[in-house]
């Protein structure tokens, strides 16, 4: 099964690459993988963690967004981007001919609602109330320290997606879609999303596309199910093969940034901030590219910066912490 999703060329200019996660989506994404036992390198240590925070209180939200199937979606408003305050608020505001029009989506996939869900369907003001506020408290929880990971994770696989793109002589635009994600097919004018759950033509009537990078989004793309919203394509980020982990070694006294200490890795994080790759740190070092190599493990042990390979090239990037570092902020 596919979902074709047809491109005029007013679409093109208004299609749009996301420049960071977004709160929301991230929400049901993570409460999606923390009801499975899927990616174990990348989020096995984050799920143990999360499980032992989470109190019931929050049986209602894992309600509204199963690990497999149909979820709401008015879970994921778009005014997210602006910040999870933001999405609460968009989401608050759902009117109530939507809320029982998702939700008898969401029942029709599930053998029976639980009470909460239902009082949602109803339009009931308190139940909605305790739904945004049960996001807050998982965002805090689950979210909110390990996110300049995923803002980290996130930017670096967008570098490594422009900086692939400028070394391509061809149109830009028909790279970025080629290359977004395999389960993805760009057929000038068409953009091809395979998978189970998806079917049908979706033409963008010049209003275009966000494509918005992801960090809890696994294996395969998904869309939004109601064409009449603004239409939105989230993909998988290529994750490095490192637990997700709440950092508690931040701070000077951590041993990675003790290690830092030296001319040689200030160098080549002043590089990295301007982007290279290894053989042009080693450049900038007058160092071998060996040395540079370790260097670069030290820096990223450290939670410094972050490392994606494109094509024969690997790229590195700084996190929030490296970029709070060279400039001079409090670690904090």
């Amino acid at each position: 099964m596919a979902l074709r999703i047809h491109f005029s060329s007013d679409d093109i200019t208004q299609t749009r690459l996301a420049q960071a996660p977004d709160p929301m989506w991230e929400v049901l994404l993570s409460l999606h993988m923390l009801q499975t036992n899927d990616g174990p390198l990348v989020f096995g240590q984050w799920r143990r963690e999360v499980r032992g925070r989470l109190s019931r209180s929050m049986r209602p939200l894992l309600a509204l967004a199963p690990p497999r199937g149909y979820s709401p979606d008015f879970l994921t408003p778009a005014a997210a981007t602006g910040g999870i305050d933001l999405g609460v608020s968009a989401l608050l505001s759902t009117p109530r001919s939507r809320l029982r029009g998702d939700l008898a989506l969401l029942a029709a996939s599930q053998q029976r609602l639980s009470p909460c869900v239902r009082e949602l369907a109803e339009g009931d003001v308190e139940a909605l109330r305790d739904l945004g506020q049960a996001i807050h408290t998982y965002h805090r929880l689950a979210l909110a320290p390990y996110w300049p990971r995923l803002q980290a994770e996130v930017g670096a696989d967008l570098a490594a997606r422009t900086r692939a793109a400028s070394d391509v002589p061809t149109d830009s635009f028909d790279h970025m879609m080629r290359m977004l994600h395999p389960g993805l097919e760009w057929q000038s004018p068409v953009l091809i999303l395979h998978g189970p759950h998806v079917h049908g033509d979706l033409h963008l009537n010049g209003q275009g596309l966000l494509l918005l990078p992801s960090f809890f989004c696994w294996r395969a793309p998904t869309v939004l199910r109601n064409h009449d919203l603004p239409p939105v394509v989230v993909y998988p980020i290529e994750h490095q093969p490192t637990q997700l982990a709440h950092d508690r070694t931040r701070g000077p006294a951590g041993k990675g940034l003790v290690a830092l200490l030296g001319r040689t890795r200030a160098t080549l994080l002043e590089t990295i901030a301007e982007g290279g790759s290894t053989t042009e740190l080693a450049r900038s070092a007058d160092i071998t590219p060996a040395t540079a190599s370790h260097h670069v493990s030290v820096l990223r042990e450290a939670g410094l910066i972050v490392t994606r390979r494109t094509g024969g090239a690997v790229l590195h990037t700084l996190t929030p912490l490296g970029s709070d570092l060279l400039n001079g902020r409090p670690l904090t």
